[in-house]
């Protein structure tokens, strides 16, 4: 457990999603909290939640609960070929 019960991440925004936020910031959240919670709180439309989801180097789903210091990397859908 964490001091007054709340978690801070490390946030990387990539590419397109700089517009919702500085590249890289640390947010405090509350113990228990998701990526979802991040992208509530970046205020990350819905239309742009098809995305890719790093968290410490590792891909994990909106669902997955953070730990104190964890560093979340978040990429736009990549297209191409």
């Amino acid at each position: 457990m964490t001091k007054n019960n709340h978690i801070s991440v490390t946030v990387k925004l990539f590419a397109t999603l700089k517009k919702f936020g500085e590249a890289k910031s640390v947010v405090t959240l509350p113990e228990g909290s998701t990526v979802k919670s991040i992208l509530e709180k970046c205020n990350i439309p819905k239309d742009e939640k098809t995305l890719i989801i790093m968290v410490n180097g590792r891909g994990r789903e909106s669902d997955f609960v953070l730990e104190n210091g964890d560093v979340v990397a978040l990429f736009p859908p990549i297209g191409g070929g």
